[in-house]
């Protein structure tokens, strides 16, 4: 691992700690660990993605108003959605905390880091591998070791897909409201997947 990587982890590890309730904090050491092991599956930088699942939720016990002040700040509109529930935006206030106090300039990092909670059309692999790490880490109730090992054999895209579906159907159960990036998301991915099976094909 590179030293100036390893000393941003344990920096953002120190600081996660201190920040986060413990139980948030644990699942964000298992979304690191999650991570990791997906990059090496998919071919990214698994030190990488460990510091951007670390990151994810370092904003996830800050006030609504905060969340909000410091999302407002990446220059991209706030949907109807995030101004009823402002929690929903701290991904993207993470991402501005990591540039801001922690100088973080990968852009898989902050792009990931950004758009774990809905989703989002045009995700690079690393942002893809953390929205599913969140959302399939061993904590969750659901995450069987079978599960795993049947989410981990398909396609990285796929794999998304699965995971995404997975969770619109979770929120339909519950009468949530779906965001719009969230089904942009899932188009954007059944695209791909049909241009990789039609390159497949021919």
């Amino acid at each position: 691992m590179e030293a100036k990587t390893e000393q941003l982890i344990e920096t953002i590890r120190k600081y996660a700690k201190s920040e986060l309730k413990e139980k948030r904090f644990e699942h964000s050491v298992r979304v690191a660990e999650t991570a990791a092991f997906m990059c090496g599956l998919f071919g990214c930088d698994k030190n990488i993605g460990y510091l951007a699942g670390l990151s994810h939720d370092i904003c996830k016990n800050m006030e609504d108003s905060e969340i909000l002040s410091l999302a407002s700040e990446d220059g991209n509109s706030i949907s109807e959605i995030e101004k009823n529930k402002p929690s929903l935006l701290h991904g993207r206030a993470a991402a501005v905390l990591l540039q801001k106090k922690f100088s973080v300039k990968n852009p898989g990092v902050i792009q990931a880091v950004a758009n774990h909670t809905l989703g989002g059309a045009g995700l690079c692999p690393l942002a893809k591998i953390i929205y599913v790490a969140d959302k399939v880490e061993p904590g969750r109730p659901q995450s069987t070791e079978e599960y795993r090992k049947k989410l981990f054999s398909m396609p990285l895209n796929e794999m998304t897909l699965f995971v995404v579906q997975e969770n619109m159907e979770y929120l339909k159960n519950r009468q949530k409201k779906i965001a719009d990036s969230s089904y942009e998301f899932e188009a954007d991915l059944k695209k791909q997947i049909a241009s990789e099976n039609s390159l497949r094909a021919s």
